[in-house]
C-alpha cells in the first residue's frame, strides 16, 4: 500500500459508524456494528495482498485459481479495544496468526504504558495488520508499531475505526513506512486527547464499562 493515509468512505462504513457515534447506541449494538464495520475495512486493508495461482480440480475440470502466497496473516490487537475490530476480521480470516500488545494510556502524561506483548513467530516473513479502534494522540499505536518491529516485522499495516489529525501525523513521524487505514479523519483531539467528534472511549463502549 502506497499511500500513508487511506479513509474508507464506503456508504455502508459509514452508515454503521453514525449510529456507533450516537450515545444513545447500546452496548450490544455497538459491539455488533464494529464487528461488521471490520469486515467492511479488512476488505480495504487486505486489497494488496499477493496472490499465486494454483492448480485445483473444479467438479467440471481442473484450473489455475488464485490463492493468497506467503506466510499466514499476522493480527495483532492493540489491547483491549482491538479485540472488537480482531474478532470480525478473524471471520474473514480464519487461518491468521494472532498476537496482542498490552497498552495503556495513562490519563496524566498520556503516554502508553506496556503490560503485555505475545505475537506469532516469523513476523518478518508476513503482513501484519494491527488493529485499535482510535487513533487519537497516536503515542500508543506508535508504542505498538515500535515493539512490532522489534520483533522483526517489516510489512506492517495500521487499521483504526476513527483518526485525529494529530494521531496521523504522529505515525507519519515515527512510521511513516505503516500506511493507516481507517473509517474517518475527524476533527481533533481534545483536552483530554479525546478524538472528536469522535464516539467516546471505544473499550468502555464495546465491554460496558466507564
Amino acid at each position: 500500500m502506497k499511500q500513508h493515509l487511506t479513509v474508507v468512505d464506503h456508504p455502508l462504513v459509514q452508515h454503521k459508524l453514525s449510529i456507533m457515534r450516537n450515545k444513545e447506541t447500546s452496548t450490544a449494538s455497538f459491539r455488533q456494528l464494529l464487528r461488521e464495520i471490520s469486515h467492511l475495512l479488512a476488505y480495504e486493508v487486505t486489497s494488496d495482498l499477493p496472490v499465486t495461482n494454483v492448480t485445483i480440480q473444479t467438479p467440471l475440470c481442473e484450473m489455475d485459481a488464485p490463492m493468497i502466497d506467503g506466510k499466514k496473516l499476522a493480527l495483532i490487537s492493540i489491547l483491549r479495544a482491538g479485540n472488537g475490530l480482531l474478532d470480525g476480521i478473524l471471520e474473514l480470516i480464519p487461518a491468521a496468526r494472532v498476537g496482542f500488545v498490552g497498552l495503556y494510556r495513562d490519563e496524566e502524561t498520556l503516554q502508553p504504558v506496556q503490560y503485555y506483548f505475545k505475537v506469532p513467530k516469523s513476523l518478518e516473513d508476513r503482513t501484519v495488520i494491527a488493529v485499535d479502534p482510535m487513533l487519537a494522540t497516536g503515542n500508543s499505536s506508535v508504542a505498538a508499531i515500535d515493539l512490532l518491529k522489534q520483533a522483526g516485522a517489516t510489512d506492517i499495516r495500521f487499521l483504526c475505526l476513527l483518526a485525529s489529525p494529530e494521531g496521523v501525523e504522529r505515525m507519519k513521524e515515527a512510521h511513516p513506512d505503516v500506511p493507516v487505514i481507517t473509517a474517518s479523519l475527524d476533527s481533533h483531539l481534545n483536552e483530554k486527547g479525546y478524538i472528536v467528534p469522535g464516539l467516546g472511549d471505544a473499550g468502555d463502549r464495546m465491554f460496558g464499562t466507564k
